[in-house]
């Protein structure tokens, strides 16, 4: 018997570890059915599972398990990111703590330190995804420093380089100050800041000034050129001249570039800084001119700096200026507010740098990715990413996959003192060009490079393994909007280039989860949540059905701890139910296929009818990744179909064995059956609660591995719908009114259903005893063909409803009462009527909104009517 006491605790993990035992997460190879594939994407080994992580694994885990249901021979791989730039800040920030860094550790016991890490957070965030439910296939658990995974990556690397996708160059990239490595575009965030701009002269040689602009003066020790417009009238005749630089020996040629010069712009005279600007960069490659880098990496003023060298890059920014001025050069400044780059890890303020790194040539393999979601191959869902990603794409820049760091893919290119570089499979001791010793590169590739193999590199590719021939291309993305360049058009780019195949069919973006303000989680706010907090006070059931039936497409999910104090309502009740049905169960009971439908009472075949109705709108939601809607219609069902009005009504034949037009076999057998079907409905989102009640229930197999519900028509009863729909119609209209005029909700009313139409009153007579026990009412007569004199006239689901008030029901302080909230209800339905006139309010107020008070306007409009009535027979 299940325990009065709904404790999620009792059995969550005895179920996991049931099925984990079981084999039920682990596809088979060879199989007969069709494949379903889901990869995770890998959380990093940086501590804990987040509350988005908790989004991503339950989404995925109900799709798998749907899917797994229906028998599809499932893999959901599981695995873990190295994550190179967090996961070393990580540790370094241990050492730190320990008075020592990487540095004098040395890179053989600074990497010790990190498998340490890995070891023991891998292990931490395995528990924490088996804790929420997720099923994946823990035997094909990967990481992606694995050593098949570590060949993929150097295969790729290798091939790309031999087919001259992949090149080393000095070039102009993205340095972080703090983390000490270059970074992606994509790894630089841009945030507005208030600023300045500086104007300053720079003497021209034999006479004479011109004044540029800038809004980081101590780039002007980078500076190479001075460049105005060729045809610009002000500058043409300076053009071939040079300036002077005021703090170093350098003289600065002026040139005349049409492409980076606006004339209408500031002064029309521009500072040329090669290696300090993009822009300034493109110039330079045009004109020849010399990259002077005044930076070193951690963010100081180099050598190349003169009178400034050693100064942090922002102290230099004062000096120079202070220095522009004792020499009379200042000319003016004003505010500036303008885009500034940051470190995506540490937000650090990046810097434009030149360096020697490493490239993809990402334009040649991102024309493929592209047509793979203009040719249909691959579904972006919601569809409205479709734009975004072929802007991204049709404009990308070469990819810098080069880290200065020592956690990572280690790049498998070695270099001698002739200058030759070797890129091979395998290391080498010798140059395979002049055979002279080499060493190793010492950066390590970009997390998202091996990331971006993570579909195939799982599956043991380059090899023709049979996990790549069963599994391969994937079946659906679930990930968060965030990181669609970062990780999933790159999934693609590598896919369709290595395989000839894009690496899944569909992608579905996710919002991300913010608080119940709709603000960003961050430690800084307060405001973030630990998943497997949720989980320990509402349970792993509740936290996974909150979650999905927040995730609707394309928005972000605001996560209340109200909804989940709901959702853990909502399990309770489910439970309750179970055991009410459980009390009652006598042993006869036969599966729903096995009844006669023809002989089951209305309450029977309605129930059994929206059960069907039920199965095809959440099989419809999950195929369309409607998770919001597919959780929607399962409280619906379960709580309101099912608990309030189906248990209801069979309560008494539940507990007295029959009734007088309903065998008791017949009820417990619908009553169990309906419960069990729900279960397995819900049990893709709610795994844990949904496989205890069903063994309970004595189910013929786990849930885990039954059959998921289709609609086929078997229970469909238009007949039973319609005289159900008409009697909780009458019930719901008879409580209503009971509260509207403010009778105790069991005060008894006498209903009079004037004009019943045949069919209507034959099925509502066999219910009669039902409709007065639920709607509370004294006396219920169905064959009147008028209305009572005096009595209250409502309309409900098609039928007359005529509400005789008992004598002596309503006294004076009543009808005091009522007449003062008719007058309420007036003053509001006009303000509301007036609104909903206004036309400016109908054409500029949201739809919705619009819609809602057009709703509330009948609403009240009812109410006055029905009070107005109860006064009237009361006059």
């Amino acid at each position: 018997m299940l325990p009065t006491r709904f404790d999620p605790t009792s059995f969550e993990a005895k179920w996991y570890d049931i099925w984990e035992r079981s084999g039920a997460f682990t596809p088979e190879v060879p199989s007969t059915r069709p494949p379903f594939v889901i990869m995770i994407p890998p959380p990093n080994v940086t501590g804990k599972l987040h509350i988005g992580h908790a989004l991503q694994f339950t989404l995925q885990d109900l799709v798998i398990r749907w899917r797994r249901m229906q028998g599809y021979n499932t893999l959901w791989l599981p695995g873990t990111d190295h994550a190179g730039i967090a996961t070393q800040v990580m540790v370094e920030r241990e050492l730190a703590k320990e008075g020592t860094n990487r540095h004098e550790l040395g890179r053989e016991r600074f990497l010790e330190r990190m498998w340490e890490w890995k070891t023991r957070y891998k292990d931490n965030i395995s528990a924490q995804a088996k804790a929420l439910g997720a099923s994946c296939d823990w035997t094909r658990e990967r990481f992606t420093l694995d050593p098949m995974l570590s060949r993929a990556v150097r295969h790729a690397f290798v091939t790309l380089y031999q087919e001259g996708l992949i090149y080393r160059s000095h070039r102009l990239i993205n340095w972080c100050p703090r983390c000490l490595t270059a970074l992606s575009d994509l790894e630089v965030v841009h945030k507005d800041l208030d600023g300045g701009m500086w104007d300053f002269a720079y003497p021209v040689e034999g006479g004479g000034e011109i004044v540029v602009s800038t809004t980081r003066p101590e780039t002007m020790l980078g500076d190479t050129a001075v460049a105005v417009h060729p045809e610009d009238e002000r500058y043409r005749h300076l053009v071939g001249r040079h300036v002077l630089h005021p703090f170093l020996d350098r003289k600065l040629p002026i040139i005349g570039d049409a492409v980076l010069v606006d004339m209408a712009f500031g002064t029309g005279a521009v500072k040329v800084t090669p290696a300090h600007d993009p822009n300034d960069f493109a110039t330079g490659e045009r004109h020849g001119l010399d990259k002077i880098n005044i930076l070193a990496e951690d963010g100081r003023i180099n050598a190349n700096g003169g009178p400034f060298a050693g100064m942090d890059r922002f102290e230099a920014r004062k000096a120079v200026l202070q220095a522009l001025a004792e020499k009379g050069l200042r000319r003016g400044e004003r505010a500036h507010r303008h885009a500034v780059g940051h470190c995506q890890r540490c937000d650090t303020i990046v810097e434009p740098y030149l360096s020697m790194q490493w490239f993809v040539k990402a334009d040649v393999l991102a024309r493929p990715a592209l047509e793979a979601v203009r040719s249909g191959e691959v579904e972006l869902i919601p569809d409205f990413w479709v734009a975004t990603y072929e802007n991204w794409l049709g404009n990308i820049l070469d990819w810098c996959i080069s880290r200065q760091l020592w956690w990572g893919h280690r790049i498998p290119a070695f270099y001698c003192p002739e200058g030759h570089t070797t890129v091979s499979m395998d290391d080498v001791a010798a140059c395979a060009t002049c055979g002279a010793p080499v060493e190793q590169d010492e950066d390590v590739l970009d997390t998202w490079f091996s990331s971006a193999l993570w579909p195939f590199s799982t599956l043991g590719w380059p090899d023709d393994t049979e996990d790549m021939r069963a599994f391969y291309p994937t079946s659906v993305l679930i990930t968060g909007f965030d990181i669609l360049f970062f990780w999933v058009a790159r999934m693609i780019m590598m896919g369709c280039h290595f395989t000839g195949k894009a690496p899944f069919a569909k992608v579905h973006l996710t919002g991300l989860v913010r608080d119940a303000q709709r603000q960003k989680m961050s430690k800084t706010k307060g405001n973030v949540i630990d998943p497997l907090d949720l989980v320990a006070e509402y349970g792993a059931d509740a936290v996974r059905f909150t979650l999905a039936a927040l995730a609707s497409p394309g928005r972000d999910l605001p996560l209340d701890v109200q909804r989940l104090a709901g959702y853990r309502a909502f399990a309770t009740k489910l439970w309750n139910a179970a055991r009410f049905v459980q009390m009652n169960l006598a042993g006869d009971e036969v599966p729903l296929e096995a009844l006669e439908l023809d002989r089951l009472a209305i309450p029977e075949r309605w129930i059994l009818a929206e059960l069907e109705q039920t199965v095809q709108v959440v099989n419809r939601a999950w195929e369309q990744f409607r998770f919001d809607e597919g959780c929607r219609e399962l409280y619906r069902f379960v709580w309101g179909d099912l608990c309030d009005w189906y248990l209801e009504l069979a309560k008494p034949v539940l507990q007295n064995g029959g009734g007088d037009s309903r065998a008791g076999r017949d009820v417990r057998s619908v009553a169990r059956g309906v419960l069990l079907e729900a279960c397995t409905l819900l049990h893709p989102v709610m795994p844990f609660i949904t496989e205890e009640i069903a063994a309970h229930l004595g189910a013929d197999r786990p849930l885990i591995v039954a059959s998921y519900p289709t609609a086929a028509g078997r229970f469909a009863d238009p007949l039973a719908a319609r005289v159900m729909a008409a009697f909780q119609s009458v019930v719901q209209e008879t409580r209503s009114y009971r509260h509207l005029v403010g009778l105790p909700p069991g005060a008894p009313l006498d209903v009079v259903l004037p004009g019943l139409d045949p069919e209507l009153q034959r099925e509502f007579a066999k219910l009669q005893t039902e409709m007065a026990r639920l709607a509370a009412l004294g006396h219920l007569e169905l064959e009147a063909e008028r209305a009572p004199s005096g009595a209250i006239l409502d309309r409900a689901g098609g039928v007359d409803v005529a509400i005789v008030l008992p004598p002596g029901l309503l006294g004076p302080e009543e009808e005091a009462r009522l007449a003062a909230e008719q007058a309420r209800c007036q003053d509001e339905l006009a303000r509301v009527r007036e609104r909903l006139a206004d036309e400016g309010f109908a054409s500029r107020a949201p739809a919705e909104v619009v819609a809602a008070s057009r709703e509330r306007a009948e609403e009240l409009e009812r109410k006055v009517t029905l009070i107005a009535r109860t006064l009237e027979r009361r006059g």
